[in-house]
């Protein structure tokens, strides 16, 4: 199982979860950030307290990692299958995204 969080301006909103290569994923928000004011991180996973789940990577995150020949030259240097979009967004982990939303690696706090 992996693991990354997933920020909105800085903010802790949830946990973006890989269960096992091929049996699904699943997004689930921070109790904390449920109870702010702080919006959404995307119009497809609004708000809930129950915990998105789906076999395939959510379009959400899957369109933050690199496209073409930019994911090739990504996914050769550093030896990810590029169908492995969980794994390319665990590489792009912690670094500048662009926009409001970002994934950090899952740390011991």
């Amino acid at each position: 199982m992996r693991q990354l969080y997933v920020y909105m301006n800085e903010c802790k909103a949830g946990v973006l979860t890989e269960k096992n290569p091929g049996n699904g994923y699943s997004f689930c928000y921070e109790k904390d950030y449920l109870l702010s004011d702080n919006p959404a991180i995307s119009v497809t996973l609004p708000k809930r307290s129950e915990p998105y789940e789906d076999k395939n990577m959510f379009p959400f995150f899957t369109n933050m990692i690199p496209e073409g020949a930019n994911r090739k030259v990504i996914c050769r240097s550093l030896r990810i299958d590029e169908k492995d979009f969980f794994g390319i967004l665990t590489a792009m982990a912690d670094k500048d995204f662009i926009g409001a939303v970002q994934v950090k690696k899952v740390t011991d706090e």
